[in-house]
């Protein structure tokens, strides 16, 4: 889970009074509105009337941003989706299943110990005749054991292997994702499929696999003997195995049906106390603690009913089976009692055939079971697969597309760019046209929604625009390679991004190999030193988001730290100032000039205090670019902006 996820805010969200937004830049029209207080991610913009995310931009919950339909997958089609994750621990898998093969003959040939030790030995009372057997079957116990323990460890070790490599593989597909992948998704559901849904697919596809080839081979010996002792009690007896596949294939369908329900309810009682304990200053300000517990408690009713349910007939099932063993064993006794009256078969004989069947109803039994676990970790499967087959927005070009700086120099222009989120009704931005050179600072500013967002996250290809270009010095961002182009951009985004790690650690994220002379120089450099060498354990402190060390403005410093020590040509600041007092806000304000000496900056913010500094200021209104100019050229001409600027100047322009 990285930073961007971790954070929370609130949303003060404008829900009904619409087609009144009065002119831009401007708030009227939100008197008669409806205000919805909800949690949101961090990448918004908190405490603004209009919502935090772009016009354009689905938001969590919205219809536009519905999650797609549900991956349907039979049982088969899941085990071949994720089979191919084994292909590195097949040769280990192929030494399981013979530790299983030998480990089954060994039982058959013990089986038919026993029965030569109750003929030879103990109806004719002779000691001489049990030494023999007896050693044989020690030794068929020992290298059983060994075997045993052998292939129990090897398939423990592959399997671990397999939920490492299908987890890393997730996570790393899940944050190419776009940001909109995680609008639709709660992050608490997606933790959960990176977990338990994963251990439910590795029942299947590992351990499956192991308890497939133990029960068959098992099935296969033991039959093989039984049919070699007397081929017509075990045909009798085999007649009433289907029953154990009946039963299976009765239960099959609703247990796989449930088992989806409760891995969905599992995700949401994980999102639901994710968010509670992310909001928890919310849930407490506003009362909240009965409506967040009654959440959770819908929720857990409905992963009870589900699990419950699921417990209910696998049970069934069970005694089900139990019933139908009963029958088969007695069934054997009573043809084996038979066949001793009428002096065809020995009480030896007898006993080893009924261990033979003994032995034989578990792993049929277990093979049905295998059924219905294949059954239930396919929901975990669809789950999942829903993730990998959502595709990245963005992906780095084909080889050999263009050539590859070694390093840029800052100079970033848009170029009639249009763009529209996915899902979305409406453009986020509409032939948006802007250049910045190095050593320049250019604000982009307007109303919340206008689309200023947008901006960076085309500028570090979180997507790529629907019509015209960026591009980076006169380099087409689509045709340069993704960790080129987020190497040469520096983003301070608008929640401070703390890792939960040492200050020293957090700094040197900027730029990783950095020396601890560097990480000092970079604190110095942004007025972050002196507290920081005030703490009992200095540069090794561990902190995170919600450290009581230290104050939002020093957190604030830490991060601009780690943009000064990754000395990319181009610094993106979105909102750098937002939730910060005045007194704390100017402490930030020399670093931040610092930080932007001799870079190409571009700054999105409603403050407007930096905005004299600025070579150029745009200002932008539902996605499109309705003014450019100097803070005193802007002003003058008495349009946007210097009603945004009155509006937070007390109507002074």
């Amino acid at each position: 889970m990285n930073a961007y996820e971790d954070q929370r805010t609130v949303e003060l969200r404008r829900v009904d009074a619409p087609g009144a937004p009065g002119a831009p830049g401007e708030y009227d029209g939100y008197a008669d509105a409806t205000i919805e207080l909800r949690a949101v991610p961090a990448a918004v913009e908190p405490g603004t009337l209009a919502a935090p995310v772009e016009a354009a931009a689905p938001a969590a919950g919205d219809a536009a941003a519905a999650p797609a339909p549900a991956v349907r997958l039979s049982a088969r089609e899941a085990f071949g989706r994720f089979w191919p994750l084994t292909k590195g621990d097949r040769p280990r898998l192929a030494l399981v299943c013979l530790c299983i093969v030998l480990g089954v003959l060994g039982e058959t040939a013990a089986i038919l110990l026993f029965g030569e030790i109750t003929d030879t030995a103990l109806r004719a009372g002779s000691v001489s005749a049990f030494w023999r057997p007896a050693e044989q079957w020690i030794a068929l116990t020992v290298v059983g054991a060994i075997t045993g323990y052998l292939g129990n460890w090897l398939a423990a070790w592959t399997a671990e292997r397999f939920v490492m490599r299908l987890r890393a593989r997730v996570f790393s597909h899940v944050q190419e994702l776009p940001p909109d992948f995680f609008g639709r998704h709660r992050l608490g559901d997606l933790v959960e499929r990176l977990t338990g849904d994963i251990d439910a697919i590795e029942q299947m596809v590992v351990s499956g696999v192991v308890g497939a080839v133990s029960a068959v081979f098992s099935v296969l010996f033991f039959s093989a003997a039984a049919i070699w002792m007397r081929w017509d009690l075990a045909v009798a007896t085999f007649a009433l195995a289907p029953l154990f596949w009946l039963a299976a294939r009765r239960f099959s369908g609703r247990i796989k049906t449930v088992s989806r329900q409760e891995r969905a309810s599992d995700g949401a009682i994980t999102s639901i106390v994710e968010e509670s304990l992310s909001n928890v200053l919310l849930t407490q300000a506003y009362n909240r603690k009965s409506a967040e517990e009654q959440r959770l408690a819908r929720e857990a009713r409905t992963w009870m009913r589900a699990s419950v349910t699921g417990a209910r007939l696998s049970e069934l099932y069970q005694q089900i089976v139990v019933v139908v063993e009963t029958v088969c064993v007695l069934a054997v006794i009573g043809l084996g009692a038979w066949e001793i009256s009428a002096h065809r078969m020995t009480l030896g004989e007898l006993l080893a055939f009924a261990a033979f069947m003994g032995y034989l109803y578990p792993p049929i039994q277990s093979l049905g079971h295998l059924g219905l676990t294949f059954t239930a970790a396919t929901a975990g499967a669809e789950r999942l697969v829903e993730i990998l087959d959502a595709q990245p927005a963005v992906s780095d070009p084909a080889p050999g597309a263009g050539p590859v700086p070694e390093r840029a120099h800052g100079h970033v222009e848009f170029n009639a760019v249009g763009f529209r989120y996915p899902g979305a009704e409406a453009d986020a931005l509409r032939g948006v046209s802007f250049a910045a050179r190095p050593g320049e600072l250019v604000i982009v500013t307007g109303a919340s929604g206008a689309g200023k967002s947008t901006v960076s996250k085309l500028l570090l290809r979180f997507y790529d625009p629907d019509a015209g270009g960026v591009t980076l010095d006169g380099h087409d961002l689509s045709r340069l390679p993704l960790a080129f182009v987020r190497e040469q951009i520096t983003l301070l985004p608008q929640q401070t991004l703390i890792l939960h790690d040492t200050i020293a650690a957090n700094i040197a994220c900027g730029r990783p190999g950095a020396t601890r002379h560097e990480i000092v120089g970079a604190a110095r450099a942004a007025d972050a030193h002196d507290f920081i060498a005030a703490l009992p354990d200095g540069y090794d402190t561990r902190i995170d988001a919600h450290t009581a060390h230290l104050s939002g403005g020093q957190l604030q410093r830490i991060a601009i730290a780690r943009a000064m020590l990754r000395q990319a040509p181009v610094l993106v600041l979105d909102e750098p100032t937002t939730g910060l007092d005045a007194l704390a806000a100017r402490r930030v304000i020399e670093p931040l000039r610092r930080l932007m000496s001799g870079r190409t900056t571009i700054m999105i913010t409603h403050d407007l205090n930096l905005a004299p500094d600025a070579d150029r200021i745009l200002v932008l209104d539902r996605g499109h670019l309705v003014e450019t100019g100097t803070h005193a050229e802007l002003l003058a001409w008495g349009g946007a902006y210097a009603r945004l600027h009155a509006s937070q100047n007390g109507g002074r322009g």
